[in-house]
């Protein structure tokens, strides 16, 4: 990054930078797909929490306080990652990576996402909602990004819980408490997030291999990695079934369907990397996605018309 002119310039871009790539720089460290994701899943145990009582304007600033902390956690992890982004092609492209925005101005940003998201919180939800959110933004940064990621293959497992914390932030907004049905909640995502992202892994394994970071896929087999995905499927599958106990039938059928349909997919991945056929990993990657949405969009919806519970807790 250099001044010319009067202007700032990339060392990796052609002229000038102009004021819409700067924006497009900041938007993007905050990897908004990302954020779509966390957010799918907070309304619904907000939802869940009261059983479809809850008031408008505390989702609206749950989620306003949940992106704040998203974003500042993924911009935080780009300043981090800025150096090995640059090695792999699914990330090359990155605004650090290819400096349209100066990495002490995307820390100073991602600084102060984090610290709003916790006053957000404090101020429009309670005390417990901030600290929830507070924590997850340091052990995503400091434990996964900085301690984890680039020293082991579980990385993943265990940093994956920073993305199961929006459950538990919408539930304590609601509650101001933590209670089971948000820990059934958390397992879910937890046991959801390894094979979600060995599956990408497979796919860029080469990109993580050249960036020196041990994926899964990077230090295993394929048959090794592919009955780890067929595990943690089977696991996210049981841990949806839990909820069973507090939801009504629309939900217990909705994750019963989708759960078998997650579980062909894990199958047929395992399978054919025993035969030794080619295989597809990334679309166990993209429907692990929908499969996520659709067992969420029907807590919310099964939890919003409070429909009778099929099991007495």
């Amino acid at each position: 990054m250099r001044i010319r002119e009067g202007h700032l310039v990339s060392d990796t871009a052609e002229g000038p930078i102009g004021f819409r790539t700067r924006l497009a720089g900041y938007i993007g460290l905050t990897k908004p797909r990302v954020i779509e994701l966390l957010l799918v899943t907070t309304i619904p145990a907000m939802l869940l929490a009261d059983r479809g009582t809850v008031d408008p304007l505390l989702i609206l600033n749950t989620l306003v306080g949940g992106l704040l902390a998203a974003a500042g956690a993924n911009t935080l992890n780009c300043v981090a990652d800025a150096d090995i982004d640059k090695k792999m092609k699914r990330t090359e492209r990155r605004a650090l990576a290819r400096a349209t925005v100066p990495r002490s101005h995307a820390l100073i940003f991602g600084l102060a996402l984090s610290v709003a998201s916790f006053f957000w919180l404090w101020w429009t939800t309670n005390l417990l909602s901030a600290h929830l959110a507070g924590a997850t933004i340091a052990f995503y940064v400091l434990v996964y990004t900085l301690l984890l990621k680039r020293r082991t293959s579980q990385n993943v497992v265990w940093g994956g819980a920073a993305g199961c914390m929006p459950v538990m932030i919408g539930w304590s907004a609601v509650t101001g408490t933590i209670q089971w049905p948000a820990l059934v909640m958390f397992l879910i995502i937890f046991f959801w997030t390894p094979p979600h992202t060995w599956a990408l892994a497979m796919r860029y394994k080469d990109d993580y291999e050249a960036a020196g970071v041990p994926m899964l896929p990077v230090v295993a087999t394929e048959r090794q990695v592919t009955k780890q995905i067929l595990i943690y499927t089977w696991l996210t599958v049981v841990a949806t079934l839990a909820l069973a106990l507090t939801t009504g039938w629309l939900y217990t059928t909705v994750a019963i369907l989708a759960g078998t349909w997650f579980l062909v997919m894990a199958h047929q991945l395992y399978s054919g990397v025993r035969r030794g056929e080619p295989v597809k990993p990334l679309r166990l990657f993209l429907q692990s996605n929908n499969y996520l949405a659709v067992v969420f969009l029907a807590l919310a919806v099964d939890s919003a018309l409070a429909l009778p519970t099929l099991f007495a807790v």
